[in-house]
């Protein structure tokens, strides 16, 4: 059975939420619109976000101002060599009084949760993520504790940085929806930074503009975007020629595929949309699939990058309702 479209003044409410974070975030991350838009597409397309980028660009920022801007539990954890996965996961400890063991959450038991250079913890500690971030749940002394919805992991890395850090794994890579990068500003932005952050941060300014059951909605709304057969066979065709392509070693997941489709169901409602177009599939394209892949050494030597061999991908699978590329 077949759902009935979205309504329009579902939509209508669902760009203005949608508008209002963004503006929100805005206040505090200057000059990075097309990267605060990611951020709020990932939370309502219900993925988890890795921002890579090097120190003193706002990562942390972004990630603490999102969370401002909803009024929803918030947890940070910097990441070190010596947190313990029971510091992320939470505790059993004994209880005299009640004469058993009693669990304490950690801070993964929240809505959204920001990883601090995560790369900086053992593996053992960023593998206790793993079960949290793939089935919003977490399993204790043999007890599983669900997570209460929504729920999203936001994690930091520095790129440049190798001392005392743990590359993470390409099993956790693939949970993020998508590596994003924030690039440094345009020296008006900087000019602008120098006047609204010099004396104090607007960060202390932000207040709530939605709740928690608010992004919960908009979460429904985008889940109800109509996806075609022909959009649905596009987004596949892309998936699975990653996986042929000669200068890849490893190519993107069927998770991918599922994310793609996601994140152009929420594009789609963003623009107003109750159907997903492959236009909305071309906009997520490299946030969501450049990180799951892997280059061949040869085509490293020859200085091919990952995110132009995407582009050139998605220049050669026809687009549905046009001719095929001769």
């Amino acid at each position: 059975m077949t759902e009935a479209p979205v309504a329009q003044q579902d939509l209508s409410w669902f760009v203005d939420r949608f508008e209002a974070i963004a503006a929100n975030i805005e206040r505090v991350i200057q000059g990075k619109r097309a990267v605060v838009d990611l951020v709020v597409l990932g939370l309502l397309s219900e993925g988890h976000l890795l921002i890579e980028d090097v120190p003193g660009v706002g990562k942390t920022l972004l990630a603490k101002s999102l969370a401002r801007s909803i009024d929803c539990g918030f947890q940070r954890v910097q990441f070190t060599p010596d947190l313990l996965p029971s510091d992320v996961t939470g505790v059993s400890v004994w209880d005299r009084e009640r004469n058993a063991f009693v669990f304490r959450p950690g801070p993964v038991f929240s809505n959204i949760v920001l990883g601090d250079e995560i790369n900086r913890a053992s593996p053992k500690t960023q593998a206790a993520l793993l079960e949290a971030m793939e089935e919003r749940q977490v399993t204790v002394d043999g007890v599983t504790h669900r997570l209460a919805p929504p729920f999203m992991v936001i994690a930091t890395q520095n790129p440049i940085e190798h001392e005392g850090t743990y590359p993470l794994p390409e099993a956790q890579l693939d949970r993020f929806m998508m590596r994003l990068v924030m690039g440094y500003p345009s020296r008006e932005k900087e000019l602008e930074i120098l006047d609204t952050h010099g004396v104090r941060s607007t960060y202390d300014d932000l207040t709530p503009v939605i709740t928690a059951a608010d992004v919960t909605r908009m979460i429904d709304i985008a889940r109800r975007v109509y996806v075609s057969e022909p959009v649905k066979a596009y987004l596949v065709d892309i998936v699975e020629a990653t996986r042929r392509d000669p200068d890849l070693l490893l190519g993107a997941s069927p998770r991918a595929t599922l994310y793609l489709q996601r994140s152009a169901r929420t594009r789609a409602a963003l623009e107003g949309r109750h159907y997903a177009t492959p236009d909305d599939v071309k906009a997520v394209l490299r946030p969501v699939l450049t990180h799951r892949m892997i280059l061949r050494p040869e085509a490293q030597m020859r200085g091919a990058a990952v995110a132009e061999i995407v582009d050139g991908i998605a220049h050669g699978i026809p687009v549905p309702g046009t001719r095929s590329r001769a």
